[in-house]
């Protein structure tokens, strides 16, 4: 027993000192394959080609022939190992690489820093977020998985090493190299996100390069200007800037690159760290026991390159432990110098053949055994691909950091009551924060040249979001605000509700004198246009707010600080693969769109496509009228007609029948009084919402006030409005003040249908909304923006609009040459509604695609949107319910619903829970619960005239909507 006991104990001892023992990182898992080719070759070499294997040299793909032809120099003659590119382009880069790898004996080595990916995004932002900005987010697969699609688009580029993760701990707020560039303050924090950013980026077959050692986050000296000082102790610099090493280099790290920094307690003989035996040797490779590739960091930066004379500095830093020397101020110096220690003996032969047999392992490890030239083809799309801008997005919605905020301002609700103002500081753009600002509700940017002026513009606001935007081109742009920016920050909060985000690194807020009239606080941290669109989705609570801060700032916050907000279902919007849908297949729907415009079939087009609560497709097509220049934006609106029914008078009618004021089964002669005696006394809500009343489709009521000549009668109208003459039909002209009694008469002493069966009438909406009005002695108009529109931030969406907005922002409908003769343009485009001071309950309201979606948004969330519910989800399956179904009637109660049979107002490829409405003027909007998606597609088929609907004849709406439920990756 006592025999088998010693015998377990030695096997736990030596398992777990084996654990603790750091494997070699740069060995592959074919190492006996690599150990012969390496051996092999460097049997093969001449000592001028094992010393020259020792040199990176820097590379720029937009450099001039002459310095091109010294790179090419130092290939052929001294057979340096290794480029390091920086500056250029992809395509530029690639040829070269392949040039200058063709001229090599030995494959080349190429690393580059790469810290934040290597492609450009379109707004000439850098593919992925700072390491600030990933410091910020808790779910650390993210970060594996952005180093996983870092290390693809080296590998794609012939990048064999990435000059990343940074590991420095950043403690030192003033610091000019660090900042942007560390994960953040907390050891911890910056381990794990290193580890993560490591393995994702190895993983993708790229070696990883943690900087800068032994840490170079606490010191406020440019190393680029002179050698930082970092003074702190030994003891605290192995329990915090040695603490990240430690970790990655058991994980496998694959090299370490040493910073030139001056550290007495580790080098008493002011020696740069990397040019120190002791801080190389007997730390990094004995204590830490690291086993991969050491690289210095650039040798001719002042803080090194003052050192020593030219060359000696190449053999201090070998001697030291060094294996690579980055950017040598003279590679044929260094080279002679470190062959002429070779020949005195200063350099045994073990000692050069460590360093190149590592640098050769790692040339073995990344393929260059069996080395391809870099493809040409599709480069430029295999470095921005769709799965980079998911990724960006995914890490600023995780990053993004509430630090502050009073009275739960955040997320903003209660449009209602809710005046907001946007205010730019700094000196970069906030055009795209703003416009996605506006996709909520109303907000005004304010604009002044003088703090009074400011205030005064602000005094009809009660809500302020200030924004700091500063340029995102390179991690070291200038953060701060400037002082007389701080001073009208300071006056503004002292008056209204201020919401501060700052889109530039969290230090910002340090400037801050006092947060106390501050009531919210956002970190952006970048002022990329990603970062700009979530940060407003999370203002408004369109998605949930996860970042915590990465450092402390001044004494305001501290590093961890972060509230989590839910989100309140309002649409956020993003790409189509993030919900499942197939980019590709969805712009198909473009081609759809342009045939109707140059089909003649409608000037002009918004389109839009939700799912799961996300906006994935939001265009527009054309312009105003085929003759015109102005151009379909998001924020013009269009003529919804029918949609008006579903939009207005339906949700009114949802609200009465939640209250208990009416019932599906109520019959008209219940509500309306004067109905009890006529023909329809006993037509039900459910049958005439349904369609199968028997009402007539439709009243010219228009036709009778015409003269002989078939225009407006001085009997009915005016062209100045008037007490008797105020009902505003079209622009200068006015219809008699009691001709709204006048329809309602006419309708309720109208004959029936002789049979029941389904037929489509507009007489239902007449009718309910003289009873809602008369229930609320208020108007449609009024109610809707009331009960609806205002909380819903809703903005665009109004009857009525040639009194409330430019003209400009109007889509007009047509040139009427049998009713207004005149061009319709602000005005309703329905004859009856018009003819009720534009306010129908069938047809009247005006909105943008964007608007619509969130009504119907609102339907498909079963009555809940932006965090407030409107309808109990049972009242909803009440509505979005049809009742005569088995009598061959499709309709729901006010909703349209699917075909029963072939012909119909859908795709045929909907669900039959599926909802929606079309409207005359072209417009369509259509809701799924069982896919989650909305579609909205709003036009003016009606320009200039509306006798021939191609738009309907082409089948375009349910065209586009077949393609939709296409492109859903199943």
């Amino acid at each position: 027993m006592r025999h088998i006991s010693f015998t377990l104990l030695f096997l736990y001892i030596s398992l777990v000192s084996f654990a603790q023992t750091p494997l070699n990182p740069l060995a592959s898992k074919d190492i006996e394959a690599q150990k012969k080719w390496v051996d092999s070759l460097y049997n093969s070499m001449t000592l001028e080609e094992k010393v020259g294997q020792l040199y990176m040299v820097q590379v720029m793909s937009n450099q001039d022939q002459a310095t091109k032809d010294k790179i090419i120099d130092l290939i052929r003659t001294h057979h340096i190992g290794g480029l390091i590119y920086s500056l250029g382009n992809p395509e530029k880069q690639a040829v070269l690489n392949n040039e200058l790898q063709s001229l090599s004996k030995i494959p080349l080595l190429i690393g580059m820093d790469a810290e934040w990916g290597l492609s450009m995004r379109l707004d000439n932002t850098y593919a992925f977020p700072w390491n600030m900005t990933l410091g910020a987010i808790k779910n650390n697969a993210l970060i594996e998985q952005t180093g996983k699609q870092i290390g693809e688009h080296c590998k794609r580029l012939g990048v064999h090493f990435n000059f990343a993760p940074v590991v420095d701990i950043n403690t030192n707020p003033l610091n000019p190299i660090i900042g942007n560039r560390s994960f953040g303050e907390d050891r911890d924090n910056v381990t794990e996100k290193a580890s993560a950013f490591m393995k994702g980026m190895q993983n993708a077959g790229v070696l990883a390069s943690a900087k800068h050692f032994p840490g170079h986050g606490d010191t406020d000296q440019d190393s680029h200007k002179t050698l930082p000082t970092v003074s702190f102790n030994e003891k605290r610099i192995d329990s915090i800037e040695l603490y990240p090493y430690r970790k990655l280099i058991t994980e496998g790290l694959s090299s370490v690159m040493v910073a030139h920094l001056k550290v007495p307690s580790l080098e008493p003989s002011g020696y740069p760290s990397s040019l120190s035996k002791h801080i190389v040797t007997d730390i990094l490779k004995e204590k830490l026991g690291f086993q991969g590739l050491i690289f210095t960091d650039a040798l001719d930066m002042k803080g090194a390159a003052d050192f020593k004379e030219v060359g000696s500095i190449d053999l201090a830093a070998f001697n030291a432990g060094n294996d690579v020397m980055l950017m040598s101020k003279d590679v044929a110096i260094g080279i002679s110098k470190i062959i002429e220690a070779y020949n005195t003996g200063e350099i045994t032969e073990a000692r050069l053949a460590l360093s190149v047999k590592k640098i050769l392992q790692a040339k073995y490890k990344v393929g260059l055994n069996t080395y391809k030239p870099i493809g040409l083809s599709d480069l430029q799309s295999d470095l921005n691909r769709l799965e980079d801008d998911i990724l960006y997005e995914e890490l600023m919605e995780n990053a993004i950091t509430i630090v502050k905020n009073d009275k739960d301002l955040l997320p903003l609700r209660h449009f209602e009551t809710q005046t907001i103002a946007y205010i730019k500081m700094g000196d970069d753009t906030g055009s795209v924060f703003l416009d996605e600002l506006k996709k909520y509700t109303k907000v005004h940017q304010i604009e002044a040249d003088t703090l009074d002026n400011l205030l005064t513009r602000l005094q009809d606001y009660n809500t302020i979001i200030v924004g700091l935007h500063r340029s995102n081109q390179n991690p070291w742009k200038a953060h701060q605000f400037s002082e007389s920016e701080l001073n009208w920050l300071s006056e503004i909060a002292k008056t209204h509700n201020v919401i501060l985000d700052v889109f530039v690194k969290p230090y910002a807020l340090s400037d801050l004198a006092s947060i106390e009239n501050i009531e919210s606080i956002v970190v952006s941290y970048q002022n990329s246009k990603i970062a700009q669109q979530k940060s407003a989705q999370i203002i408004f609570g369109a998605l949930e707010s996860k970042g915590v801060l990465p450092v402390s700032v001044g004494t305001h916050f501290k590093v961890g600080d972060g509230i989590f907000n839910n989100s309140l279902n309002r649409l956020s919007y993003t790409v189509p693969e993030r919900v499942g849908m197939d980019s590709e297949k969805l712009n198909k729907i473009d081609a759809i769109a342009k045939t109707a415009i140059d089909g003649m079939m409608t000037p002009g087009i918004q389109l839009l496509v939700a799912r799961k609560g996300k906006v994935i497709y939001n265009k527009t097509f054309g312009k105003h009228t085929y003759t015109g220049n102005e151009k379909v934006a998001f924020d013009d609106i269009y003529d919804v007609a029918s949609l008006t029914k579903i939009l207005a008078t339906l949700p009114l009618l949802m609200e009465l029948e939640e209250k208990g004021e009416v019932t599906l089964d109520t019959k008209l002669s219940q509500i309306i009084p004067s109905y009890k005696k006529s023909n329809k006394a006993n037509i039900t809500l459910k049958s005439m919402l349904s369609h199968y009343a028997r009402l007539r489709p439709w009243e010219p009521f228009y036709a009778k006030t015409l003269d002989s000549t078939k225009h407006p009668s001085e009997k009915y109208y005016r062209k100045e409005q008037s007490d008797k003459f105020n009902i505003e039909v079209a622009k200068n002209l006015f219809l008699r003040s009691d001709y709204e009694d006048s329809i309602q008469k006419i309708i309720r002493n109208s004959e029936l249908l002789s049979k029941t069966q389904y037929r489509y009438s507009d007489f239902p909406y007449f009718i309910l909304k003289k009873y809602i009005e008369n229930y609320y002695d208020r108007t449609l108009d009024v109610l809707a923006q009331d009960h609806f529109y205002k909380s819903l931030g809703a903005n665009y969406t109004m009857y009525n609009p040639y009194h409330k907005i430019s003209s400009k922002k109007i889509v007009p409908t047509e040139i009427d040459d049998y009713y207004r003769y005149q061009e319709i343009h602000g005005y309703v485009h329905d004859m009856g509604a018009a003819m009720q001071n534009g306010i129908g309950g069938h047809a009247g309201v005006f909105s943008n695609a964007n608007d619509v979606a969130k009504i119907m948004q609102l339907f498909l969330q079963k009555g809940y949107y932006g965090g407030k519910r409107y309808f109990k989800p049972e009242t909803l399956d009440k509505f979005n319910t049809c009742y005569y179904c088995e009598k061959g009637n499709r309709r729901g109660i006010g909703f349209d619903k699917p075909q029963l049979g072939e012909e119909g107002p859908t795709c045929g490829c909907v669900s039959l829970s599926s909802f929606g409405h079309a409207g005359f003027t072209g417009t369509y909007a259509w809701a799924d619960p069982e896919e989650e998606i909305v579609y909205v597609f709003l036009s003016n088929r009606t320009y200039p005239n509306a006798e021939d609907n191609l738009l309907a004849k082409k089948n375009i709406r349910t065209d586009i909507q077949r393609l939709i439920y296409e492109a859903i990756i199943k």
